[in-house]
């Protein structure tokens, strides 16, 4: 695996499972296109987030939290079949960030909508968004990218996942209905604060390099004055 690209990766137990590693290598063999497994992941999404909207519990819920999970796996083997497959391509980080981009709004929106707090779902598609943007924002200035905090997407999913299969029960819990409205403020939040930790770090990482230029400048003058 290239070293840029294991750099700009976000560590992942599940890529190091025989499962995964079986159905990548099924996928390399079909010569799958990883930006085609990429763009895979927002119609998983609008699948999950149209059963959230438009169907009762428990199979609204229920169909929206499988899709999240489909959609985390092709977010999984899009990298496993582009980097381990070797079947990457230039323009391989673009894709892999837009379409990861858009299903994640569609879902925390549509969790907004459903909690009946559509605001709610916005503002955590926007902080959400801005998490990813920070991180590549790191890695274009030269950083390796950030994929830690609070809430990164592994977590916003299993939180919208977890709401999701609570909602599920409201036929026989009706109060179950609540975990969408909570799972939406948690999302939001966390999402918001994991932004604000990831800015800090790498505002962090600029002032230490400047820092780092200006004593190497420092330390290169004296040399330079004493040359012949």
């Amino acid at each position: 695996m290239p070293e840029a690209a294991g750099k700009n990766r976000r560590p992942l137990a599940s890529r190091d499972t025989g499962w995964a590693r079986r159905m990548a290598a099924a996928l390399v063999r079909a010569k799958a296109s990883p930006d085609l497994i990429s763009f895979a992941s927002v119609p998983v999404a609008l699948v999950g987030a149209g059963a959230l909207l438009a169907l009762e519990a428990p199979w609204g819920p229920l169909l929206c939290a499988v899709m999240v999970q489909l959609r985390l796996l092709c977010n999984l083997l899009d990298g496993m079949v582009a980097v381990e497959g070797g079947r990457g391509g230039p323009t391989g980080a673009l894709w892999n960030e837009l379409p990861d981009r858009v299903a994640d709004s569609v879902l925390v929106i549509a969790l907004g909508y459903a909690a009946g707090s559509p605001a709610l779902g916005w503002a955590g598609a926007l902080f959400a968004a801005l998490t990813a943007y920070v991180r590549a924002t790191g890695g274009a200035l030269g950083f390796e990218q950030d994929f830690s905090g609070m809430f990164a997407k592994p977590r916003r999913m299993f939180v919208l996942t977890v709401a999701c299969l609570i909602a599920s029960f409201q036929p026989f819990w009706r109060d179950s209905v609540f975990a969408l409205d909570a799972g939406a403020w948690i999302i939001a939040v966390g999402s918001l604060l994991t932004c604000i930790g990831r800015t800090q770090r790498l505002a962090a990482k600029l002032r230490a390099r400047a820092d780092g230029a200006e004593a190497t400048a420092a330390t290169e003058a004296p040399a330079r004055d004493m040359a012949p």
